[in-house]
């Protein structure tokens, strides 16, 4: 509750300090307190009710509309003049909806994808199938050299993981004669294809980026330019850091501007948050920024009421409305930034490639000072673009799409690739959670090419800044690339596409297959070791059967799959020294050093993230749901009793693993131990990483540096002084700002019709906020009353015509002159 005492002020006081908190001119101040002084009000409440209908001249005679909307038009405009033109741009009355274009509606209907209700009616009427056949996966240009390069691909996984099974089986004490062992191999063939597969990316990617390659997707491929194209620019947001979001974007929107192309974009912020003081938040800095631009109509800002299917979902609502004016969209997270050459270069490749449905950028990880951020930075700006060139070189025009830094060409988006609910219950069934990897599934059914344009610089993102915010991202990814599982068979996908479905349920199944394998491996070691051996296996022998151990074996297969894990590594720093650019690293020895760090950091590492993959697998299978929110973006170092309390089941795992393994197999137990010592440090490891004096000291000393801080882009230093200069606000400012205030409500619309009793409820809200103060109201009724301009903007005036002024109000305005007598007896 609000202390509501403070001192007596009088009425003209009041007005002057209302005049301050809309910042108007001060001759158009003084001739507006002019006109309320002749009306001698006796009342704080006359006083205002005058200084309305002031303010309503030449509102309510132009457009025929009342005092209190005239008032409030003026109070918008007295903020933001430049909003003046926005006036009815998308019909209706007011400002309601002028942070956002005029409608266009487009039909954009659920693809179908998943036919097993259809498979069972087929059977009994074959006619039936006819009708409802999907459409068929459209063949792409370049199918022979994807199917060529993918069948070398094949080969050259599945050889080298049929010899390192035949090598693992020889190391076992009975060579593949149990089943447990044949478990154990089977296991660890997958494992072995599938660092076989990242390897082998990582070696295209080199061979790639060393010698280029005549089918990538470019501007110049001779093909003709096509005419003048719109081009959206769209952030759906939740809960983000306000100030982060809009800085990233008005640096864009600058750099854009300095290309002198700025009149092909329109810049959307797409918003699904619900914390009142979010929604303040992102209001107030959305005007602020479209007033420093002078661009209220390019620069368009929505809040939907209600979260229906996430981002997904805010994007078809986009498409739907508005995709209409556009042929492009560019769609970013929260935490992107381009750089305007980075923008106009997506728009000509998709112009010169009429074939092109999606292009995907490879970002690059900045900005973030924790040691293991500038550990993953590192790793992304040395190895991160080789992997991207190797996915191109394998896929070509069928690749991934990871949901942001990518450009869509919309008509095909909304014909082919609205997700649909998948039918049923549990992990598998519902929405369509990892959706990007399944619209560029579907808009490459379609026919339209998917291309990752693994040579285009100036695109970036940030990554989590410590080890429990990066597993609780990997948490909810977990459970949306599980359910590929359900979409891996679905009818008329390209092949590409399957795979890279299969791709991202390996991506965390994988963990819980080598864990999975650890602990059997483990078993049989215990066993072999508590069993008497038996020299005489088969009856009637005459000589023994010796156990064989082939150590030499054993040795050379743990190395060369050390060789698979860090060549590319290795091949990736030597590149960057073939072509001179050591000196952006920090220089050779630092290079070096670095790389180091990183490979030793993520050794120790590994074994945390995969008994938690593992947990997030198993969780996911047994249809635990997850919530989706936003995720921590900004550095914060992670506490001790916070690291050990979600590491001490891994930490009592390891100790009871580890003394099983010493007392029963003491030779097989050094084997274990780099395992079992991360998983038992794992809360040091948690707390040190999360270190930002740690990950300062390195970049100050040259280790851990890529180009971007050693010579940061305009736009990476413009993103930092945007911030500082934003202003901050929550829900206390849109009940007593006035421009804030009429601007929400403005942009809400009319008064609602509303059933009796939610209107008492409405009004009882009101009340209480008056009586107590807006902060006594908790979350969801704050969301309430900002749902109800009437109510609010009542609730305004009933403050500002209080004969008392509230404390927590006399706080927050403007001190002036006239209220030095209020201001300094606040509570």
């Amino acid at each position: 509750m609000i202390e509501q005492t403070t001192t007596q002020d009088t009425p003209l006081e009041r007005v002057d300090a209302y005049l301050a908190e809309l910042n108007l001119d001060s001759a158009r101040a003084t001739e507006l307190r002019e006109q309320v002084r002749s009306a001698q009000p006796k009342t704080h409440e006359a006083a205002l009710t005058a200084l309305y209908e002031a303010l309503a001249k030449g509102y309510a005679d132009a457009d025929g509309r009342a005092a209190e909307e005239g008032a409030l038009a003026a109070r918008i405009e007295a903020a933001y003049p430049a909003l003046v033109s926005r006036r009815h741009a998308v019909g209706g009355a007011g400002y309601r909806g002028a942070s956002m274009p005029r409608l266009n509606r487009w039909s954009m209907s659920p693809a179908a994808m998943d036919r097993r209700p259809w498979r069972f009616l087929a059977k009994l009427l074959p006619r039936v199938e006819l009708r409802l056949r999907l459409p068929k996966s459209v063949p792409s240009r370049l199918r022979n050299i994807v199917r060529l390069r993918q069948a070398f691909l094949f080969v050259l996984v599945a050889l080298p993981a049929a010899g390192a099974t035949f090598y693992m089986l020889t190391v076992l004490p009975h060579q593949g004669k149990t089943a447990l062992e044949v478990v154990i191999l089977a296991l660890a063939a997958l494992l072995f294809a599938w660092i076989l597969v990242g390897f082998w990316t990582a070696m295209a990617g080199f061979f790639v980026l060393w010698q280029g390659d005549k089918y990538r997707v470019s501007a110049d491929n001779g093909s003709p330019v096509e005419d003048y194209a719109r081009t959206a620019i769209v952030m759906p947001i939740y809960e983000e850091d306000v100030a982060r979001t809009f800085a990233g974007l008005r640096s864009m929107y600058e750099s854009l501007q300095a290309t002198g192309r700025l009149d092909e974009f329109d810049f959307f912020v797409l918003s699904d948050s619900v914390k009142p003081d979010t929604i303040a938040a992102e209001e107030r800095t959305w005007a602020e920024t479209c007033r420093t631009l002078d661009a209220f109509d390019r620069f368009f800002y929505r809040r939907r009421r209600a979260r229906v299917k996430r981002k997904s979902g805010n994007l078809a609502d986009f498409c739907r409305r508005w995709g209409g004016h556009y042929r492009y969209m560019i769609v970013l997270d929260a935490d992107s930034l381009m750089v305007g050459s980075t923008l106009t270069a997506m728009v000509d490749r998709m112009q010169a490639n009429p074939g092109a449905g999606l292009i995907q950028t490879p970002p690059t990880a900045v900005n973030r000072s924790s040691f293991l951020a500038r550990v993953q930075q590192f790793a992304t700006r040395v190895y991160g673009r080789m992997f991207a060139a190797g996915l191109h070189y394998w896929h070509l025009d069928n690749a991934h799409y990871w949901g942001h830094n990518a450009i869509i060409r919309i008509a095909p988006f909304m014909a082919h690739c609205a997700l649909p609910r998948l039918p049923g219950r549990g992990a598998l069934s519902g929405e369509i959670l990892s959706h990007d990897f399944v619209e560029a599934a579907l808009m490459r059914r379609a026919g339209w090419g998917v291309y990752i344009a693994y040579d285009l610089p100036g695109s970036y993102e940030e990554v989590p800044p410590t080890l429990i915010d990066e597993l609780g991202r990997d948490r909810r990814w977990c459970q949306g690339n599980i359910q590929h599982l359900r979409l891996l068979f679905s009818d008329n996908l390209a092949p590409a596409h399957r795979a890279l479905f299969a791709n991202g349920v390996m991506a965390y199944t994988s963990a819980a297959i080598w864990f999975v394998f650890l602990v059997l491996s483990s078993s049989e070691a215990v066993m072999e070791a508590l069993k008497t051996p038996d020299y005489f296996p088969s009856p009637g022998a005459l000589f023994p059967s010796w156990p064989v151990w082939q150590p030499i074996w054993a040795v050379s297969l743990f190395c060369a799959t050390l060789v698979v894990l860090f060549l590319p590594k290795i091949l990736g720093v030597a590149m960057i020294i073939a072509r001179g650019r050591q000196k952006d690293f920090g220089g050779v020895g630092n290079l070096i050093g670095s790389t180091l760090i990183e490979i030793v950091l993520t050794s120790l590492l590994a074994p945390v993230r995969m008994l938690s993959h593992t947990l997030f697998v198993f969780t996911t299978l047994i249809g635990k749901q997850v919530k989706w929110n936003s995720q921590q973006r900004a550095d914060s170092q992670v506490p001790w009793l916070t690291a050990l309390r979600f590491h001490l089941p891994g930490m009592l795992l390891a100790v009871v693993w580890g003394t099983i393994l010493y007392v029963y197999t003491p030779g097989f137990f050094p084997w274990l131990l780099p395992i079992l010592v991360p998983l038992f440090v794992a809360p040091i490891l948690t707390v040190i990483t999360s270190r930002v004096d740690i990950g300062v000291w390195m970049r100050n000393n040259g280790l851990q540096l890529i180009p971007e801080e050693w010579r940061p882009p305009t736009e990476l230093r413009r993103v930092t002084d945007i911030e500082s200069e934003l202003r901050e606000a929550d829900f206390l400012d849109i009940v007593a700002n006035p421009s804030l205030s009429a601007l929400h409500v403005g942009l809400q619309g009319g008064p609602r019709r509303l059933d009796p009793a939610v209107a008492h409820y409405r009004d009882e809200i009101a009340q209480r906020a008056l009586a107590e103060g807006p902060n006594a109201l908790n979350a969801q009724e704050q969301g309430t009353l900002l749902a109800d301009p009437q109510r609010l903007e009542w609730l305004h005036r009933a403050i500002w015509s209080a004969e008392v002024l509230p404390s927590w109000l006399a706080e927050r305005i403007n001190r002036t002159d006239s209220l030095t007598s209020v201001t300094a007896s606040a509570v």
